[in-house]
């Protein structure tokens, strides 16, 4: 049976990949957020504010996974950095699960995000 390596350098470049995602999602909700105070502006309708309530509560949580998101990948880096200082390139299958594990979060998040986005956007086109 083949084994597959995996080095930190294939790993570190993933990690900027999503750093990148995720500066790219705060920039938007902080966007979605500046829309919504137009909307506050524009709207005294009770149902209109609930549903802008909701949208505020969606952009902190999503502000609050990509934080969680952003700690876990910062740990993934640290301890890379602690196995190429130690001269070991190749990493154990445990971190590599935790990798893969961290991949399907980010993947459902970033389904999360683009329902989120849809959602907001009919939003935004019947009411501003």
């Amino acid at each position: 049976m083949k084994k597959e390596l995996i080095f930190n350098s294939d790993l570190h470049f993933e990690h900027e990949n999503w750093n990148r995602e995720l500066l790219f999602w705060e920039d938007e909700l902080m966007s979605f957020q500046n829309r919504l105070d137009e909307v506050v502006i524009r709207w005294t309708d009770k149902d209109v504010l609930a549903e802008v309530e909701k949208f505020q509560n969606h952009i902190i949580v999503h502000n609050e996974a990509i934080v969680s998101i952003k700690n876990q990948i910062d740990l993934h880096e640290t301890n890379m950095a602690d196995h190429f200082k130690k001269d070991q390139d190749v990493l154990n299958k445990d971190f590599v699960s935790k990798h893969e594990l961290l991949r399907y979060k980010i993947e459902i998040q970033r389904n999360l995000f683009n329902e989120f986005k849809g959602n907001f956007f009919r939003f935004l086109t019947k009411y501003l």
